[in-house]
């Protein structure tokens, strides 16, 4: 067990180093005190995972190397934007998804048994082929047999007819394809 004012007086003393190191690889005063603040509080919160008697500083450059790596790649994937992205958004309207999903459930329910089970089991729960036909204790080609049948149905009883016919309407798409209102009159 770790001395808690041990562990509080041996962070202390490593504070100066870690500011310097953390300004060495950020670059940036600002964000290399982020750094040493966020170096802090994830040692201080995961003191019961350092072994006293180990290197402490060692463990601490460690937590700050790997939360600047951590970082770096979240914010590698963030895009700068002066709005000008951003304005170009748009996001399907969702008024319409409760009555969709009421719909398909009551399809769903419609399918025999053994087709919905096998469906569910690919298609919702990630099961691959064989590991579904494991499970329903079946052979391979009878899964893939019902999950095509289950398919077939839900499009009949959904009254689907293309892939097309998923996301937007017709109005919703040319407004965010065009960017403008499409109105009756």
């Amino acid at each position: 067990m770790t001395d808690p004012q041990r562990f509080k007086e041996g962070l202390l003393a490593e504070l100066q180093s870690l500011r310097a190191f953390a300004i060495s690889i950020a670059g940036n005063v600002e964000r290399a005190d982020d750094l040493v603040q966020d170096t802090m509080v994830k040692a201080w919160s995961n003191m019961h995972g350092y072994t006293e008697g180990t290197n402490l500083r060692a463990w601490l450059f460690t937590i700050l190397r790997n939360t600047f790596y951590s970082d770096y790649r979240k914010r590698s994937r963030e895009v700068e934007d002066d709005g000008t992205y951003a304005e170009r958004l748009a996001v399907h309207a969702e008024q319409d998804g409760h009555m969709d999903f009421t719909d398909f459930r009551r399809a769903l329910n419609k399918l025999p048994s053994d087709q919905r089970e096998a469906l569910i089991l690919v298609g919702a729960s990630g099961f691959s082929y064989e590991e579904a036909a494991e499970i329903c204790g079946c052979a391979l080609g009878t899964i893939k047999s019902r999950i095509n049948r289950a398919r077939n149905r839900l499009a009949e009883l959904l009254s689907v007819e293309s892939a097309e016919e998923f996301g937007p309407d017709a109005r919703a798409h040319a407004i965010i394809t065009h960017g403008t209102s499409v109105t009756g009159g």
